[in-house]
C-alpha cells in the first residue's frame, strides 16, 4: 500500500484567492424579501409581514401564506403601510435577523 502525501501546504491555502472569494460572496447570497409594514411603534424596530403565494400540491388551489419579521430600521424612516426591501443580517437583539434595505413606496 502507498503513501500519498498532500503537496500543499496549510499556508498555501489560507491565502488562496478561492477561499477569500468565498467569504466577500456570503454578503450578495443574503435572503431579501418585499412586505408591508405592519408596526412602527419600537425604536430603531419596525414589524413587517411578508406574504407568499403558491399553489397548492395536491388540489391545485392558490394558497397565500404571511409570516412577521421585526426588521432593524435605523432612521426609524419606516412608517405604517410603507412597503420595504428587508435583507438577512447578523443577529441584533433576540428576535431581529433583518435590516431595512430599501423603502419602495407607499401601500395603495
Amino acid at each position: 500500500m502507498e503513501h500519498v502525501e498532500d503537496t500543499a501546504s496549510p499556508a498555501d491555502s489560507a491565502g488562496s484567492p478561492s477561499v477569500e472569494m468565498a467569504a466577500s460572496n456570503d454578503r450578495s447570497h443574503r435572503k431579501e424579501r418585499t412586505g408591508v409594514v405592519i408596526g412602527d411603534r419600537a425604536d430603531k424596530t419596525i414589524t413587517v409581514m411578508v406574504e407568499r403565494r403558491f399553489s397548492h400540491p395536491l388540489y391545485g388551489k392558490g394558497v397565500k401564506r404571511s409570516k412577521r419579521y421585526h426588521v432593524h430600521d435605523e432612521s426609524n424612516a419606516c412608517r405604517v403601510g410603507d412597503i420595504v426591501r428587508i435583507v438577512e443580517t447578523r443577529p441584533l437583539s433576540k428576535t431581529k435577523r433583518w435590516r431595512v434595505l430599501e423603502t419602495l413606496g407607499r401601500k395603495a
